[in-house]
């Protein structure tokens, strides 16, 4: 009786699963952006200079770019560039003085109307 009652739940179970269709995975993701950290200042990328443990143990969990660049190093500017996806003249965040123009596209508007 005991392995009866197992089947009819494992299949009650099933049942409902397979009814309900699967949802598809979507990844949790958060993005980090800080400012003012050369590599050689963040022990994650081997600095000796600073103990950075918090962002280290945040770049054990996640992702490390070893071979990025940056096309405006000024700190507006190149925050405006990696939310747009454009270089400073075409977002028009020249310098730290600008506004930033919010009518822009920017990838967390994309990830907004992805339902995050």
């Amino acid at each position: 009786m005991k392995k009866l009652k197992t089947v009819v739940v494992m299949l009650a179970l099933t049942l409902a699963w397979s009814c309900s269709g699967p949802e598809p995975l979507r990844p949790n993701i958060i993005y980090i952006m800080t400012d003012d950290h050369a590599y050689r200042a963040v022990s994650a990328y081997g600095s000796v200079i600073n103990k950075t443990p918090n962002i280290d143990h945040i770049a054990d969990e996640g992702i490390i770019f070893r071979n990025s660049f940056v096309c405006n190093s000024i700190c507006a500017p190149g925050r405006a560039a990696l939310l747009t996806g454009k270089h400073s003249p075409a977002n028009g965040h020249i310098d730290n003085r600008a506004r930033f123009d919010i009518s822009q596209v920017t990838f967390p508007k994309f990830l907004q109307e992805a339902g995050y």
